[in-house]
Parts: C-alpha cells; structure tokens; sequence
C-alpha cells in the first residue's frame, strides 16, 4: 500500500506540518488504521476512499480518530490532485464534520471549513498554571483559545502539557495580535489525542480566524503557527464558513507491507 508524507502549509522541506496519506480502494479496519498512525507517529494520518465522484476522508492521531483535520485534509487533496485525479482542481470529501471541499488556485490549496462558534470564558488559576503567564481573554468552542499580550510571549511559553489535559476544550490555541507581517500568530497544543504540539492546525484556524476577523475587523487574516517547523495560513471569512489557504510540499512516498513476508 503507497503513503505520502505531505508538508501541508509549506513549500519546502522540513517546515509546515507533515501529514500522512493513504489513498484506499475499500475501507482497512480500523484498529489497523489507528496502528498505521501509530507507526507514522505524525499529528495525523489520512485516509481515504473513492465513493462515487466524491471521497470518503477519515483522520487519525496516534492515539484516536478524529472528526476534523485541516492540514491532513489539504494533504489529501495534494495527493489526489497530483496522483491519482490529476485533472481535478477540486476535491469533495465526505466526513465526520460534513462534505469538505478543496480548491486548487495557482500553488495554493483552499478548504471550506465549519466556523466554530466562541463563548468568552473566565480566566482560571488552571489557565495561568498550564501556561505560566496570565492570559488576557479566554474563549472556548471545540477548543480552547488563551489570547496573550504579545507575539513574543506566544513565541516564548512552555506549557505544562500534563496539567493541559485537564482545561476544557479538545486542544489549547495561544494567540496574539501579529507584530510584522501577520495579523495573528498562535500555537496549538493537543495533548489530549497524544500530541504535543502541533506544528501547523489547520483547524484550530477555525477558531482563530474567526475571532481575530472581529477584533482586526477585516475579513481575511494572514496567520502564522509559530511552531518550531512554522506555517502559513491564509484564511477568509465567509457568513459561517471559514476558507483556509495554503501549499503543500512531498517529502516522502512510501511502500507500507501490512502482512508478514
């Protein structure tokens, strides 16, 4: 069975965040699939299955599947555009979070995801223990968004991980208004799917922009995950959708040997 390894929002190697693909004719267990992302032991493993003119599209971490993927989503239809439907400039997925969409324009990948909906939220003695400098809001959807004073101190936090997975909400996203050339930069964190940080969330996007889109008041924000690999992401607001841009870049193609020889 062939895999990809994709840098999803990168151009180049070793930058972004790299996402594994397998592109399926029938379904694998899925206790199989979840050891597959064990082995990968990437944020994310995609899988996916032609039905029809559209495709089947599931994710998985090491640790469980789970409903909504932005970089492992913009990795598959990379990997469809270029390998398998190569006249397509457009992807349907069908998914846990409902028909996702890919377009491609020029070298840019753009996905048409949910926009969470964000309650402000008390700040917590839990919040400033997890992160070791007290946030200025809290704002909760699926995840959790802790937004700082500045760049730097998103740049500079070592969150206690452990102590993370007892905050409300999937994944921790810090924020802070851009100081150069991006109107936000944040990092994500999801020790509760058995990551510790990951290097560029498309999802946690749809959290992000939303919010800095009222508070920056414009409709399309350049974001930054200022992780250690680091990433770009372009993202537009639209009623109660959210469209994520970005490029992709192969790193790796693989055999995977699933029986004993």
């Amino acid at each position: 069975m062939k895999q990809y390894i994709i840098n999803a929002f990168s151009d180049q190697p070793f930058t972004g965040n790299p996402a594994a693909v397998c592109i399926l004719d029938t379904w694998l267990p899925d206790k199989l699939m979840l050891a597959i992302a064990q082995q990968n032991n990437l944020s994310e493993t995609a899988f996916a299955v032609k039905i029809g003119q559209n495709y089947h599209l599931r994710w998985f971490t090491p640790a469980a599947e789970i409903d909504l993927c932005g970089h492992a989503t913009l990795a598959t239809a990379f990997v469809i555009m270029n390998f398998y439907d190569t006249s397509l400039d457009t992807v349907c997925f069908d998914t846990l979070s409902g028909r996702l969409s890919v377009t491609r324009e020029d070298e840019r990948y753009q996905m048409t995801f949910p926009s969470y909906n964000l309650t402000q939220v008390p700040i917590t003695t839990d919040m400033l223990d997890v992160i070791g400098v007290e946030p200025i809001e809290a704002w909760l959807g699926r995840d959790l968004v802790l937004v700082l004073d500045s760049e730097q101190a998103v740049r500079e936090c070592h969150p206690q991980l452990d102590k993370a997975c007892h905050l409300d909400g999937l994944l921790l996203h810090i924020t802070a208004k851009g100081q150069t050339d991006f109107d936000c930069v944040s990092r994500s964190f999801a020790p509760k799917l058995g990551i510790d940080e990951d290097p560029v969330c498309g999802s946690g996007h749809c959290h992000l922009a939303p919010l800095w889109s009222k508070k920056l008041n414009q409709t399309h924000i350049k974001a930054y995950q200022a992780s250690a690999r680091g990433g770009t992401l372009y993202c537009t607001l639209s009623e109660k959708q959210v469209l994520l841009s970005g490029t992709a870049h192969v790193f790796a193609c693989a055999e995977l040997f699933l029986t004993n020889n």
